[in-house]
């Protein structure tokens, strides 16, 4: 996988909480597993029928044809839009799948999800997934993938057209004045604007609970008794999520990169502030000891100023790129931030902030763009869409004003002074979200759940490793697998220890020892 296809898989697994920022044979069902969840302790969380008036999502029969892609089978599956009134209308969720190749006794199902939220578990499974993760994994589980609702082929959440996009991933993020505050403000206010004019009907419905309850129902029509599962940053989540909300019918999970549900949003962000500032003095201090390093070569905190001095240079003075596009502030920053996701990329980085400095800056544009899964030909997938709806409908805002957030800025800039102010104001882009939050921080204990492995990574940018310490803490059968290590994520990622470790658990069920450490 070359360098920009393994930033876009990482954008996949992006942007856990800061707004900047998935006629063919038909299996059975499981309907005796589908009783409706008792005694959660999901907060807040949208109401739902009961097992009787779900029963026909719960027994209806998958359809598999041919996806265009060898060797993966697709089909639709049905759920209520509103989980609460399942005789309304429904949804059409895509899911994807590629059978058990062999040799081993199948195991059954194994469900992905690569994070965002909004990334597309079908796209990660026909990319990625369904022909990288272990072999032994692959031979004994049929690998499977849903679209989460308002997600890429499951009734996508859209907000902007592709010129607007470009306008809106201009605007400046660390405003410098009032002026530039009412501006970034009335871009907030657009994003949303436009989400609920192209969107208004489904977007009170595409909660973390939504989607794990739609995952309830793929189970049940795949005739799995269990879950099994793997996701990824937010993927965690949706998989704390589910284990919540149906303890019972946990089967082998693992949530690699946690997040911890218990924080409010704007705790959230600030330890992501840091993660990231943590991410950025481990690329600081492996590049000042290259001779080429743009970021000087003395010390982390020479490189660290030199980048500070580098944004405000493009804040006032956009880079050209040779594209028709400039590289603004926002863009250049967005640009380093895809990088910290992926150790891989770092010798990519380089070249970029090398050539940007020099006037050129399309290296960074580039990494910017596969962040927000911008095409070539100018077209974005609507990741950063459902990525605000689902963040802005499962809790509370960070902010609900920009007063707040000025107060809160030096807070932020201490966590990060290179990301801080940035990532202080793009946490206010709920503040004008449309719907109100269904959601709120809580602990998630699934108690009696079967045991669950929570993975995380010490350098982790995105999911700092002390949230996959909490939320290890909080699951009443979690255990803790650490990578000590740098990037998002840890399975698959080189560390023969981590692999060897969740590849045991997936295929026979014993998690590693409490605490485990990898490098």
């Amino acid at each position: 996988m070359d360098t920009r296809q393994r930033l876009r898989t990482s954008a996949l697994v992006c942007a856990a909480a800061v707004g900047m920022l998935i006629s063919g044979c038909s299996s059975g069902s499981s309907f005796s597993e589908a009783s409706a969840p008792s005694g959660s302790s999901v907060a807040s969380s949208p109401a739902t029928a009961s097992a009787d008036d779900l029963k026909p999502y719960y027994t209806q029969r998958l359809r598999w044809r041919d996806c265009g892609v060898p060797g993966f089978q697709c089909a639709t599956l049905k759920a209520p839009l509103d989980y609460a009134k399942p005789d309304g209308p429904s949804v059409d969720l895509a899911v994807a799948r590629v059978k058990a190749t062999g040799p081993g006794k199948r195991i059954g199902s194994l469900l992905v999800n690569p994070g965002g939220p909004g990334g597309s578990a079908v796209s990660y499974l026909q990319g990625y997934a369904g022909l990288g993760y272990p072999a032994p994994v692959r031979a004994r589980y049929d690998m499977v993938a849903i679209d989460p609702r308002g997600v890429a082929r499951s009734e996508p959440v859209e907000c902007l057209d592709d010129k607007q996009m470009d306008s809106y991933t201009q605007t400046d993020q660390t405003p410098d004045d009032q002026a530039e505050i009412t501006k970034l403000s009335k871009a907030y206010k657009g994003f949303a604007a436009g989400c609920k004019n192209r969107s208004a009907s489904v977007l009170p419905h595409v909660s973390t609970v939504d989607a794990a309850r739609d995952m309830d129902i793929l189970r049940a029509v795949l005739g799995d008794e269990k879950l099994s599962y793997v996701g990824a940053s937010y993927g965690t989540f949706l998989g704390a999520t589910y284990a919540d909300l149906f303890p019972d019918r946990v089967g082998r999970l693992v949530l690699d990169g946690a997040m911890d549900p218990s924080l409010p949003a704007r705790e959230v962000n600030r330890d992501q502030t840091a993660g990231f500032e943590t991410a950025f003095k481990s690329f600081a201090a492996d590049c000042v000891q290259r001779t080429l390093c743009p970021l000087g070569t003395t010390s982390t905190e020479d490189a660290a100023n030199r980048l500070k001095a580098f944004f405000a240079k493009a804040d006032a003075h956009p880079i050209p790129t040779g594209e028709g596009r400039k590289l603004t502030e926002s863009l250049a920053t967005t640009g380093v931030i895809a990088a910290m996701y992926d150790e891989g990329a770092w010798p990519q980085l380089r070249e970029a902030l090398s050539q940007a400095m020099a006037g050129n800056g399309a290296g960074l544009l580039a990494l910017s763009d596969s962040y927000y899964e911008r095409e070539p030909d100018g077209a974005y997938t609507n990741l950063m869409y459902a990525n605000a709806a689902v963040n802005c409908l499962d809790a509370p805002p960070a902010f609900e004003a920009p007063d707040e957030v000025d107060a809160a800025v030096a807070d932020f800039e201490k966590a990060s002074p290179v990301f801080g102010k940035g990532f202080a104001w793009a946490s206010l882009n709920c503040a004008y979200w449309p719907t109100p939050a269904t959601g709120s921080p809580h602990r998630i204990e699934a108690k009696d759940a079967a045991p669950i492995l929570v993975v995380g990574t010490t350098r982790d940018p995105a999911t700092p490793y002390k949230w996959a310490q909490s939320l290890a803490d909080q699951l009443s059968s979690g255990t803790l697998l650490t990578y000590d290590g740098d990037g998002h994520t840890a399975y698959g990622r080189g560390s023969d220890c981590i692999d060897t470790a969740i590849n045991t658990y997936l295929l026979e069920g014993t998690p590693p020892p409490a605490d485990k450490r990898c490098t």
